[in-house]
């Protein structure tokens, strides 16, 4: 399946969640926010989100400063 991850097109095989798709990044273990089409899926869920063909998958990283 074809998925858009941070607006790069990637491929990811037909059934994977959206774990699999974030764990193609390096991402930190903390401050990590991630919306599908829009909607944000709680970090508890993402092992069990499918995703599917022509997804939009954002991430967003916290950082500190001023």
């Amino acid at each position: 399946m074809r998925l858009w991850l941070n607006g790069a097109e990637r491929e990811l095989p037909d059934g994977a969640s959206l774990a699999d798709a974030l764990a193609t990044l390096d991402l930190p273990a903390a401050g990590v926010a991630v919306a599908v089409d829009d909607d944000v899926v709680p970090r508890a869920g993402w092992a069990g989100y499918p995703l599917r063909d022509g997804v939009r998958v954002e991430v967003l990283t916290a950082v500190q400063g001023g």
